[in-house]
């Protein structure tokens, strides 16, 4: 008879308001501000595509007159995303792909923050696709996921171990796949964008 594999842990993180306090937990005082100030750099009145958007906990920190559509498989996180920001846009729950965006139109920014690392190479590039189908002339797509690098702190190396995600990459693997779908491409490895020892990459994606 097979053996019981237990209780994980990381399992907790499926419910919105778990996942909601771990990520404060964690966060520093202007993990927030950092990440929309240096790099999503969103205007009021823009247009923005949320792929993966979860419980929608960013838009806190965003302009109030934002076009805002938000997309996720996870409709707990959705259901609390709408239950706060329902008046400040729309949340769909949906596997994100070329031919789910028929119809929306076109964005500034398309923003998918912790995904990436969920996903296959082919599921990631999809999302790449997708995002480079429903962007501007200039639009920008800004991911941000865990990372594997040379010398990172041993705290950091392990937790990425552990992630529910099972695709963490190194940044140059993140960096292969969007080349894949856009030529103005580059990454950003951060060690500080919160409290405890961790390593992010952030892709900055532009449309020709």
């Amino acid at each position: 008879m097979k053996a019981s594999s237990g209780f994980d842990p990381r399992r907790l993180l499926a419910h919105p308001e778990i996942y909601r306090k771990f990520r404060r937990l964690v966060q520093s005082k202007n993990s927030g501000t950092r990440l929309v100030g240096e790099f999503l750099k969103i205007d009021p009145g823009q247009r923005v595509l949320d792929i993966g958007c979860g419980t929608a906990d960013i838009l806190a920190q965003l302009p109030l007159d934002i076009d805002y559509h938000g997309y996720d498989v996870e409709p707990a996180y959705l259901a609390s995303a709408r239950q706060r920001y329902g008046y400040r846009g729309s949340f769909v729950v949906r596997s994100v792909s070329p031919e789910a965006v028929e119809g929306l139109g076109t964005f500034d920014v398309v923003i998918s923050l912790g995904v990436l690392h969920h996903l296959t190479d082919l599921q990631a590039g999809t999302l790449f696709a997708t995002a480079a189908k429903v962007l501007r002339p200039g639009g920008r797509l800004v991911t941000l996921d865990g990372a594997y690098v040379k010398g990172q702190h041993p705290v950091a190396r392990l937790l990425l171990a552990l992630d529910r995600g099972r695709h963490v990459r190194t940044p140059e693997a993140y960096l292969a796949i969007a080349r894949q779908h856009f030529l103005d491409v580059n990454a950003t490895v951060l060690h500080d964008l919160i409290v405890i020892p961790y390593t992010h990459c952030i892709i900055e994606a532009r449309a020709p």
